[in-house]
């Protein structure tokens, strides 16, 4: 199963949102995976097969070997959809 991590600053609030909206459009598309939220900090030591979040927060842990989705806007559902077919 996949393991999808949803980034932000502090891992509560917008991070919360986006995950649950990542859930609910992976259930449309009929994909199972694990989906979870965490801080920038965390996100730096964890293992996910895809890294959600906006760009100021990811630049800090894309080194190139993570499968990154960067998001301009955190709460549009068309963009999350898209990123998610494109990244999984």
């Amino acid at each position: 199963m996949k393991k999808i991590l949803v980034v932000c600053g502090n891992g509560l609030g917008s991070s919360m949102i986006v995950s649950m909206n990542v859930q609910s459009i992976l259930k449309d598309m009929n994909i199972e995976a694990d989906v979870s939220h965490t801080d920038l900090t965390t996100a730096k030591t964890e293992t996910a097969d895809l890294y959600i979040g906006s760009e100021d927060i990811l630049g800090n842990i894309n080194d190139g070997t993570r499968n990154v989705a960067l998001l301009n806007n955190l709460l549009d559902k068309k963009e999350l959809r898209t990123a998610l077919e494109t990244h999984l």
